[in-house]
């Protein structure tokens, strides 16, 4: 977002972005379309007995079952809808949010930043301004510009990290491709999370595309001063 105070200025600058909460749902494979693999004289190829690329397992999330002992995890598909949407925001990521944001920055509009799939809530549904209301924050969502995934810092880096990261454990079911991502999840470097936002403002900041090319940032460098990271909306 344009700073407001300095747009009509000769250096229009942007918005901090330590207040936005960037969300959205990803398919996890349990093998790429195309690997490449080094063995060594003798040793056998990798093998996959997958018939085609439509066949390729997959997962997004997971359930308790009703029908097993207590603490068994099935692992099921959950078809996305505008229900299941509203159900996470209210049910988990407002929860987060109330009980991470610092008590000295509680006056700061908080904005959720989704991207415009069909299933998404709307800002003004009426089920999340209640569970908002239950807060004592500013909280509102808001929705990223069409086609441009690149807008996305979980788009353009963290879902495919969090895709390699797990590739690297070649998971050989869904129940052990759920582990590989939950566990990658809980174990990824922050540092490497906060390169990914010097990556997205420098992407917006020069209006991406797709023959944008990526110059090199010098983000060790940056994160190393204490850059902090502006928002670019």
């Amino acid at each position: 977002m344009m700073n407001e105070h300095l747009i009509s200025t000769p250096y229009p600058s942007f918005k901090s972005i330590n207040n936005m909460v960037y969300i959205d749902e990803k398919w996890y494979d349990m093998t790429r379309v195309k690997n490449t693999y080094y063995v060594l004289p003798g040793e056998p190829e990798p093998e996959r007995t997958v018939s085609n690329t439509n066949s390729i397992g997959k997962t997004e999330a997971q359930r308790n079952s009703q029908n097993r002992d207590r603490g068994t995890i099935e692992v099921k598909p959950v078809k996305v809808t505008r229900h299941v949407c509203r159900q996470y925001l209210i049910n988990k990521v407002i929860p987060a949010i109330q009980d991470k944001w610092p008590d000295d920055d509680e006056g700061t509009t908080i904005f959720i930043q989704q991207d415009n799939a069909k299933p998404h809530v709307l800002p003004n549904d009426e089920g999340f301004r209640e569970a908002v209301e239950q807060t004592d924050l500013d909280i509102r969502l808001i929705q990223q510009p069409p086609n441009s995934p690149e807008f996305n810092v979980l788009d353009m880096c963290f879902h495919r990290s969090l895709q390699s990261l797990t590739d690297c454990r070649a998971p050989i079911n869904i129940r052990e491709l759920v582990q590989g991502v939950e566990e990658e999840f809980e174990n990824y470097d922050a540092h490497k999370l906060f390169k990914s936002f010097i990556t997205l403002q420098a992407v917006i900041e020069d209006q991406g595309g797709n023959s944008y090319k990526m110059p090199h940032l010098h983000k060790d460098r940056l994160q190393n001063a204490g850059e902090e990271i502006i928002g670019v909306y």
